[in-house]
């Protein structure tokens, strides 16, 4: 009976955690460049005196898919979207390096050029800082070139260029601010063979339907291990009755 117990308990308790995961990914299902995190479990035996017939679930793994969502036309000057592999390296609040997929930017009042939760966006010679009164472009490769507002349309000048990275899918992580950083916790190099799209952004790559289903699926599977438990109750009375009889 007990081995019963422990499998069904560990079992209810990560359907929960892993309920809690899937309602993360529905609640970004709209959020700019957002990477749905998966779980697995495995069984794991109870090591200790006698043979291992006990055994409980563990999460083995939380990783994320890191498939492309679709890039959608917005017109806005500040919007980029990474087309195919590869990542926006910002500045995290600590100095440290994170990459991104949200390509939502702005310019603060210092004129430094963020993302949409204020982080500063890195180039090649650090964070970048844009002119005032100018409009800017940005070009396939990152660069973002400035035109003056005041002035007839005229020569474009060359501000920077984005930072952009493309870090094995493997050797990333999800940092707890939203961003991703390397396990090592050190920048990457550029890639220059990262290519970005203007006036556009990455959707979720979250699917509404599949995660509404799965929902479902996880909540009958915890009926099901609450049912477990309440199987292995009525044995272990039907148990103590067959004892008092013999008594």
């Amino acid at each position: 009976m007990d081995r019963l117990i422990y499998t069904a308990m560990t079992g209810a308790k990560h359907i929960l955690e892993q309920q809690a995961t899937t309602a993360h990914n529905l609640a970004n299902a709209t959020t700019t460049g957002f990477k749905a995190q998966i779980d697995s479990f495995r069984a794991v035996p109870i090591l200790g005196q006698g043979l291992p017939t006990r055994a409980f679930v563990v999460d083995a793994t939380v990783g994320t898919d890191f498939k492309s969502g679709s890039i959608e036309q917005t017109g806005r000057e500040l919007d980029v979207a990474v087309q195919g592999d590869g990542w926006i390296a910002v500045q995290r609040p600590d100095g440290s390096e994170g990459y991104t997929r949200n390509g939502a930017l702005k310019i603060n009042e210092n004129g430094q050029l963020q993302t949409a939760n204020g982080l500063n966006v890195m180039g090649d010679g650090g964070p970048i800082s844009i002119p005032p009164n100018v409009t800017i472009s940005i070009a396939k490769d990152g660069t973002i070139s400035s035109a003056n507002n005041n002035t007839a349309p005229g020569a474009t000048t060359v501000v920077a260029t984005l930072k952009l990275a493309n870090p094995p899918a493997n050797s990333l992580k999800r940092a707890e601010d939203g961003v991703f950083v390397t396990n090592d916790g050190r920048p990457v190099p550029a890639d220059p063979n990262v290519r970005v799209v203007g006036g556009a952004l990455e959707s979720s790559n979250v699917s509404v339907v599949e995660t509404m289903v799965n929902m479902i699926s996880l909540a009958r599977q915890f009926e099901m291990q609450m049912k477990m438990l309440e199987n292995a109750q009525n044995n272990a009375g039907k148990a103590d009755q067959l004892f008092n009889m013999n008594a």
